[in-house]
């Protein structure tokens, strides 16, 4: 769509595939009117989105579980980290959130294939731990240093099954988006 523009971070899938992007609304953008088949699932990274169910400022973390429809768009412009058909066919669990509510860690979502969670670490606090079922990493503010890599804002990381995560916040501290246990079910839709 015009004004609309997608940076693919991952796909598994043709036309319809299971994929994870960073997606930028240019100010007066909006995308057609279309379902959510698989679900999806995202993050306001910069700027306020929009659609018929209401404002989504940054911050923000959304699900809209298959057979959930809208008209998305920015009057102002914003960029969002959305995953697509990555629910399982029978989820029902809409909502939305604000990551942040000032505790230094909170559950976002969690069932039986996975844990999506927000963390606030502060300057040079580490997190260390092996997720069972991969991990994916999104550092919507601030950086931190992954290993040997150093990850920047909006910087984006998966991790195998078996795969430790090391991390330590930078100078200013880091927020972190993290969703584990997900990666055994990564599949192709089947439509």
């Amino acid at each position: 769509m015009a004004g609309v523009d997608r940076r693919m971070l991952d796909r598994i899938g043709d036309e319809v595939a299971r994929a994870t992007s960073i997606v930028r609304y240019a100010p007066g953008s909006q995308f057609s009117a279309h379902p959510h088949t698989g679900g999806e699932e995202f993050i306001v990274l910069d700027g306020v989105f929009q659609d018929e169910h209401g404002d989504y400022p940054t911050g923000t973390y959304v699900r809209n579980p298959p057979t959930t429809s809208h008209t998305p768009g920015a009057a102002d412009g914003c960029v969002i980290f959305v995953k697509l058909w990555q629910f399982e066919a029978e989820d029902r669990n809409q909502f939305r959130v604000e990551m942040d509510n000032g505790l230094p860690t909170h559950t976002l979502h969690q069932d039986a294939r996975e844990t999506v969670r927000f963390m606030s670490l502060e300057a040079s606090q580490s997190l260390r731990e092996t997720p069972s079922g991969g991990a994916e990493l999104l550092i919507p503010n601030g950086n931190a240093q992954e290993s040997e890599d150093l990850l920047h804002e909006r910087a984006w990381l998966r991790l195998p099954e078996g795969a430790p995560i090391n991390l330590t916040a930078g100078d200013e501290g880091t927020k972190l988006w993290i969703k584990t246990g997900h990666l055994p079910f990564t599949a192709a839709p089947m439509v």
